[in-house]
């Protein structure tokens, strides 16, 4: 486990601020408002009081997650570590997995690619690159994961991001009458027919962005874990315990 964190504190100047007999939710509000004047650009999704004491857990529109002072004063960006009779334990990923959860339950999965299985047991949501290699090896065991009882769905994220060449190749492939059939044919470097329709390839990149997805392909759990990058259909399987 790499120990290392980040700790910067900010004083932003607003000078400073009575929080005695606060409402419940004032401050949570309060630091909302205080870290999106602060931070141009910043969307807060979620403020709730962190277990550790005097401090409050802040989850942004990047999938970031800042704690913050009761007063929002004073900001630590970095994992939160916790001691247990077991070891230590990361908070911080912990909040994260079940945020990620959550967001990938509330999105409407209607519009994915998807790749079922016959005897499904597990689903995995995939964000994927059709340019990508390592995206393309782990297309090319699809089968082998439908056949564990895997079902893929593919949300997408081109990297290159909106208005490029593998943005408009990942939406000709959503537009496709055979969408299965064109997301072979791209992975496998193939020409796909240029195709445009209305499609959720920007929502689907844009969850991938919230999620924290930096790279692809990038495989949800169902409960929300993350795997980042390219693991073999066999070693999948294996620690989503169907081998």
């Amino acid at each position: 486990m790499n120990m290392k964190t980040a700790v910067v504190a900010f004083a932003f100047g607003f000078g400073s601020l009575v929080m005695a007999n606060v409402s419940a939710g004032e401050v949570e509000d309060r630091i909302s408002e205080r870290l999106t004047e602060a931070v141009p650009g910043l969307q807060v999704m979620s403020v709730k009081e962190s277990e550790a004491k005097g401090l409050y857990e802040v989850q942004s529109n990047n999938g970031d997650t800042i704690y913050a002072t009761e007063d929002g004063q004073y900001l630590m960006t970095g994992d939160l570590l916790k001691i247990t009779d077991q070891g230590i334990a990361n908070v911080t990923e912990a909040a994260r997995t079940e945020a990620r959860r959550e967001m990938m339950a509330d999105f409407d999965a209607n519009g994915v690619i998807s790749f079922p299985a016959d005897n499904e047991k597990a689903v995995v949501s995939v964000f994927t690159d059709i340019d990508c290699p390592y995206c393309r090896k782990l297309h090319d065991e699809v089968p082998q994961l439908n056949n564990y009882g895997i079902t893929v769905n593919y949300y997408a994220f081109p990297r290159s991001g909106p208005n490029t060449a593998s943005f408009r190749k990942y939406e000709s492939v959503w537009c496709a009458d055979d969408q299965q059939a064109a997301m072979d044919a791209a992975k496998a470097g193939r020409k796909v027919a240029d195709a445009s329709c209305e499609n959720p390839v920007r929502e689907q990149f844009e969850l991938g962005g919230r999620v924290g997805v930096t790279g692809t392909p990038a495989i949800v759990l169902e409960d929300g874990n993350m795997v980042r990058g390219y693991v073999p259909a066999q070693r999948l399987a294996e620690g989503l315990g169907l081998l």
